[in-house]
């Protein structure tokens, strides 16, 4: 029998990218074709769910493949613990070259106190290459995302000090300071802005971040010569705001109808744990001037950048092709979590509404396959499951996922999920084909149940109606409780009421 070598593994996430801002979603305006042909050479996840939508949970659960409540990292300022064993340290044992460029956000970048004497974090990626290397990656170069980059040094930042741009890419960015009231800069008070400020950025489209780590990472495939396979994390800043996309992909939405998504404010019973937190949301988000208007410019700016990233992406693989590798790598696109856009007049993420829970995944194998979709339900965790199979690294103790390889060959086992979790600031998820119930994990307080089947775009929330009564307490008995009764510590939170920026 002849030797098969193992494949490359190309793992491609983006921060912030919803999943029906795609073409191959049906999103009629997102210019998206690169995407759209690995979808058509794949097999497309339309029910693909983050385990936190938040960055470093969520990043957490899908490198550690453990659910939030098992890793402990609930907020964006704790590091992923380095005693948890990685799917990425599995790749290296097994004689992968492991890699990563661009955003990775699996520890504190800087400026939370640390250390017995509470010494500041360092402020340079650079002096944290340990950190990923204890992690499993084998040649790290960590970026930052786009607001971090203002005041952490990287190579990126390198970058733009050697073309004479990061003074005023440093200035710029300190006067986008979300929130109210005033912030100093420069000695001086100005305005804190509104989270749905959009402004192209002062940089020349080969400085904009996403282009920066789109070259790094055709770089590195194009040098590459290692002989071992290798496993290339890529990561993008965007589309995460600021929305900033340079002007040029902005005005490629111009003169274009933005259509909208479900606009209805959330509905909060009073009394509900979950109303302080989704009013939290609201004013971090600034919803009080969401405007149809102010979302059609959000969306354009958002989509001008999911373009840039897309064109990238379509350098990335062109320089796979290039080497002869499409033959012998998978490509996988993913994103952290997602992003409400607008939708129910909201902005960011943390809640559990599809636009911020769900995340778009595209599986492209070696060969390639003639292109599919599935429904089925898949959890983030799933897919370093998978990329561990794909390469026959060892089991990793302590894994939630199931590989879903069995969606591209005949495999030993086919495990499939009726429920697909999530977490964030105490509150859990729990999705099946038809229902999604949000559960108050501390007093297991039922807050939200939307039957999407009957309301797809979740405007009714049903958790009090009788009629469904027998769904929620089926939902109770054979999904939360199990789940909450594991033996699992409880994910720490801080409140309810407050949400952090991120960076």
């Amino acid at each position: 029998m002849a030797f098969k070598p193992r494949p490359n593994v190309l793992l491609i996430m983006t921060d912030q990218h919803r999943a029906a801002s795609m073409g191959c979603e049906g999103d009629p305006v997102v210019q998206t074709p690169n995407l759209d042909r690995l979808a058509g050479e794949g097999v497309r996840f339309g029910r693909a769910y983050c385990q936190g939508p938040l960055c470093m949970p969520a990043r957490a659960s899908f490198l550690t493949e453990r659910y939030v409540r098992d890793h402990g990292v609930s907020q964006n300022d704790w590091d992923v613990p380095v005693e948890l064993p990685t799917f990425v340290q599995s790749l290296r044992e097994a004689g992968y070259h492991t890699s990563c460029i661009g955003k990775m956000h699996l520890y504190v970048h800087g400026g939370a106190k640390t250390g017995p004497e509470g010494e500041t974090v360092p402020r340079d990626t650079r002096q944290h290459e340990h950190t990923l290397r204890d992690l499993g990656f084998v040649e790290p170069l960590e970026g930052v995302g786009k607001h971090a980059a203002k005041s952490i040094r990287s190579e990126y930042t390198d970058y733009l000090e050697a073309h004479g741009l990061y003074d005023q890419y440093q200035h710029w960015m300190a006067t986008k300071r979300y929130g109210r009231g005033q912030v100093e800069v420069d000695g001086k008070l100005v305005d804190r802005l509104p989270m749905w400020h959009t402004e192209s950025s002062p940089l020349p489209a080969h400085a904009y971040i996403d282009n920066w780590i789109g070259r790094r990472a055709v770089k590195w495939i194009d040098e590459y010569d290692g002989q071992r396979p290798f496993f290339q994390w890529v990561g993008f800043a965007g589309p995460h705001d600021p929305w900033d996309a340079p002007k040029d992909y902005v005005d490629r939405y111009r003169g274009v109808d933005i259509p909208l998504g479900p606009l209805d404010p959330p509905e909060m019973a009073p009394g509900s744990p979950l109303a302080p937190f989704l009013q939290a949301l609201q004013r971090f988000g600034h919803s009080d001037g969401l405007s149809d208007d102010v979302i059609r410019e959000v969306r354009r700016f958002y989509y001008a950048n999911v373009t840039l990233i897309d064109e990238r992406i379509g350098d990335i693989v062109a320089a796979l092709g290039r080497r002869g590798l499409l033959d012998s790598t998978w490509i996988i696109y993913t994103s952290d979590h997602g992003e409400m856009l607008g939708d129910h007049r909201m902005l960011t993420k943390m809640s559990f509404y599809e636009s911020s829970v769900r995340i778009p995944l595209i599986i492209r194998p070696p060969g390639p396959l003639g292109g599919g979709a599935t429904d089925d339900l898949v959890e983030h965790v799933d897919v370093p499951a998978t990329i561990r199979e794909i390469a026959g690294a060892p089991a990793l103790a302590g894994s939630e996922g199931r590989s879903l390889q069995h969606h591209f060959g005949p495999t030993e086992t086919e495990l499939t999920r009726d429920v697909a979790h999530s977490e964030n600031y105490g509150f859990g998820m729990f999705r099946t084909a038809q229902y999604k119930l949000v559960v108050f994990e501390e007093t297991r307080h039922p807050v939200q149940l939307f039957d999407l089947q009957l309301d797809h775009d979740e405007n009714r929330n049903v958790v009090d109606d009788p009629a469904y009564e027998d769904v929620r307490e089926n939902l109770m008995r054979t999904h939360v409780i199990p789940f909450l009764d594991a033996a699992r510590p409880v994910a720490a939170t801080r409140t309810t009421a407050g949400v952090q920026e991120d960076r």
